[in-house]
């Protein structure tokens, strides 16, 4: 069954909405490491809701009892009061899958010297 014209252009829009909290959430740094949260893999999943601009970010940290959350986490609130649709934001730390260095991208690896 094919979507409705409506129905794409409803996607479009909420991609492009999510591309921009994720260009927000690049200018949140790591304070002991020095890079962006999203390309150290930091952020695992970002829902939006476009009606009510409710937004979730599920995200970890480099190591589980990491001093830095609640810095991140306002941080985070600042980086996206930029966003004009985003309205309540709740960040959800999660901690499965673990984080690797692996989920860092190819900028987050050079940057810190990692192979």
């Amino acid at each position: 069954m094919s979507q409705e014209p409506e129905e794409v252009g409803v996607d479009e829009e909420l991609e492009e909405i999510k591309e921009r909290i994720l260009m927000a959430l690049e200018t949140v740094i790591d304070p002991e490491l020095g890079i962006d949260i999203v390309n150290l893999g930091l952020v695992y999943e970002v829902d939006f809701a476009k009606d009510t601009g409710d937004t979730i970010i599920k995200m970890t940290l480099t190591t589980m009892g990491c001093p830095l959350a609640d810095v991140l986490t306002e941080n985070i609130h600042d980086a996206l009061a930029e966003v004009d649709e985003v309205n309540k934001i709740e960040v959800k730390l999660v901690w499965y899958p673990a984080w690797t260095t692996d989920r860092m991208s190819r900028y987050a690896r050079i940057a810190l010297g990692i192979r």
